[in-house]
C-alpha cells in the first residue's frame, strides 16, 4: 500500500512538472538543421534525417551497381553512384520549393479569413482556431493542430511557437508575431495590418510567378546542358575502347575534373537564376 501511494505521488509530481511553463528550446535543437529542416519545409513528417541518408545510400548503391553492370567501368559507376545518391535530396528540396510556392499562394486567403474573424469580434485564439475549417486545404492541418493544442493547454504563446515551427514559413512568422504582439499589448489596427499584409503577399506572388515563368526555360536548358555529357558517356561506356580509356588513371582524372566542372557550373547556374527569398524573422524558440 505504501509503495502504491509513493508511486501515485511521484506520477502526480511528474504531471505537475510537465504542465508547468518551461523555457522553450532553441531553434537549432528543436527544429534541427540540414536535412531535418529541409524535410520540415517540405512538409514530410514521417521521414527522419537518418532515413533520408539511408535512402541516399540505397539509391547510390543501386545506381552504381547498375552502371557497373552495363559499362564494367568502376570510375563511371562511382560518378553515377554519386549522382544517384543526390537524387533523394533533390526530390525533397523540390517538394520543399513546391510547398513554399503553394503556401505563398494560399496565405492571402487565410489572412483575409483571419481578418474577417477578428473584425467579427472573435478573440485571437478563436480566430486562429477557426482557420482549421476556413483556411485553404494546405494550411488547415497545422491550424487544426493549433486548435487542439490550445484547447488542451490554454496557452496562446507556446501554441503559436508550435504553429510557427510546423509551418516553417516566413509569412507564418510575420502573422504569428503580429498576433502575439496584438495579444500582449492590444490594439485596434490588427485588421488593417492583416489586410495590408494580404495585399502585399498577393502582389509578391503575382510578380514571382511571372519571373519564374520567364526563367523556367533558361534553367531547364542549363540543366539539360549539364546532363547531356553524362548521358553520352553512359552510352559510350558500353564500348570496349571506352572501357579501357576510362579505366586508366588519366581517364579517371578526366571524369573527376568533368564532374567538378559540371557541379560548379550547375551551382553557379542555380545561384544566378535564384530569386531572393524572405528570411524567417524571430524563429520559434528564440527568447525575446
Amino acid at each position: 500500500m505504501g509503495a502504491w501511494i509513493g508511486l501515485m505521488f511521484g506520477v502526480g509530481l511528474l504531471l505537475i512538472w510537465r504542465s508547468g511553463p518551461r523555457r522553450p528550446a532553441r531553434v537549432g535543437r528543436r527544429a534541427g538543421t540540414g536535412y531535418a529542416a529541409t524535410l520540415r519545409r517540405a512538409g514530410i513528417d514521417g521521414v527522419s534525417a537518418g532515413q533520408l541518408i539511408a535512402a541516399q545510400v540505397g539509391c547510390g548503391v543501386v545506381v552504381g551497381l547498375t552502371v557497373l553492370t552495363l559499362t564494367a567501368t568502376l570510375a563511371i559507376a562511382v560518378c553515377f553512384a554519386a549522382f544517384g545518391a543526390a537524387v533523394p535530396v533533390m526530390l525533397v528540396r523540390r517538394l520543399a520549393a513546391r510547398r513554399r510556392n503553394e503556401l505563398r499562394e494560399q496565405w492571402p486567403e487565410a489572412i483575409d479569413n483571419l481578418a474577417s474573424a477578428v473584425r467579427a469580434g472573435l478573440s485571437l485564439p478563436e480566430a486562429v482556431s477557426a482557420l482549421a475549417g476556413s483556411a485553404p486545404a494546405g494550411l488547415r492541418p497545422p491550424f487544426a493542430r493549433f486548435a487542439a493544442s490550445y484547447r488542451a493547454s490554454g496557452r496562446f504563446g507556446p501554441c503559436l511557437d508550435q504553429l510557427k515551427d510546423e509551418l516553417a514559413d516566413p509569412t507564418a512568422d510575420r502573422v504569428c508575431e503580429t498576433l502575439r504582439v496584438a495579444r500582449e499589448v492590444g490594439g485596434t489596427d490588427l485588421g488593417v495590418v492583416l489586410r495590408t499584409l494580404s495585399e502585399l503577399l498577393r502582389e509578391d506572388a503575382r510578380t514571382r510567378a511571372e519571373l519564374e515563368t520567364r526563367q523556367g526555360w533558361v534553367v531547364n536548358g542549363a540543366r539539360l546542358a549539364v546532363c547531356a555529357p553524362w548521358l553520352v558517356l553512359l552510352m559510350l561506356g558500353t564500348q570496349s575502347t571506352t572501357v579501357r580509356a576510362y579505366n586508366s588513371p588519366r581517364g579517371m582524372a578526366l571524369l573527376v575534373i568533368g564532374a567538378a566542372v559540371c557541379l560548379a557550373a550547375y551551382r553557379i547556374m542555380l545561384r544566378i537564376g535564384q530569386l531572393p527569398e524572405q528570411r524567417r524573422i524571430m524563429p520559434a524558440g528564440v527568447a525575446r
